[in-house]
C-alpha cells in the first residue's frame, strides 16, 4: 500500500498575483460593458419620449376630430376658436359631450412625463407647447390652444438628432 502524507507544504488558495490578474481581467470587462448599460438606459428613455409624445399627439388629433364633428359642449371654454385644447390638463380632466349624451369624455388617463426634462418639475411643465398659430420652431408659445408639443430638452439622441426636433 503506497504511503500517502496528510501534512504537505503546498498551500491552497490562490496567491496574489493570480488575484490581482483576476481582478485586472474583471475590471476589464466591466469598464468596456458599462457604456453598453448607460446606451441601453438612454434608449429606452428615448422609447419612454416617443410613446409620451405619441400618446399626446394623438390626443390632441382626437380632440380636435371631435371639436370638429360637434362632440363637445361648446358651452364649456375647453377649446380655442380653432378647435384644440386650452391646456393639457383638459385632456385628462376631459370635456362635457353635447347632445343627448352626458358626461365627459378624457382623452388622457395622465399627462405622460418627458424624461430627459427635469423630472422636479411638475408634469404639466415637461412640454414645449406649441399653439395653431405658433411657428414649428418657435420656443414660446402663444398661450391660446395646444396644436402640438415637443421636448425641452438640449440633449442629443442616439443618432445624433435632438429631442427637441422629435
Amino acid at each position: 500500500m503506497p504511503h500517502v502524507s496528510l501534512s504537505s507544504n503546498k498551500f491552497n488558495g490562490f496567491s496574489l498575483i493570480e488575484m490581482v490578474a483576476t481582478l485586472a481581467i474583471v475590471s476589464i470587462l466591466a469598464a468596456m460593458a458599462m457604456p453598453y448599460a448607460k446606451m441601453g438606459i438612454i434608449r429606452n428613455q428615448e422609447f419612454e419620449l416617443q410613446r409620451s409624445l405619441r400618446e399626446i399627439r394623438n390626443a390632441l388629433d382626437e380632440f380636435h376630430r371631435d371639436w370638429k364633428n360637434e362632440r363637445h359642449n361648446k358651452l364649456e371654454q375647453t377649446a380655442s376658436r380653432n378647435g384644440y385644447p386650452v391646456s393639457l390638463q383638459v385632456l385628462v380632466d376631459g370635456v362635457p359631450l353635447a347632445g343627448q349624451i352626458s358626461g365627459r369624455k378624457k382623452y388622457l388617463r395622465r399627462i405622460p412625463r418627458d424624461p430627459f426634462t427635469d423630472q422636479s418639475l411638475p408634469v404639466t411643465q415637461h412640454w414645449q407647447l406649441i399653439g395653431y398659430k405658433d411657428d414649428p420652431d418657435t420656443d414660446t408659445w402663444n398661450g391660446e390652444d395646444i396644436y402640438d408639443v415637443r421636448s425641452k430638452s438640449s440633449r442629443q439622441a442616439l443618432n445624433k438628432s435632438y429631442y427637441r426636433d422629435w
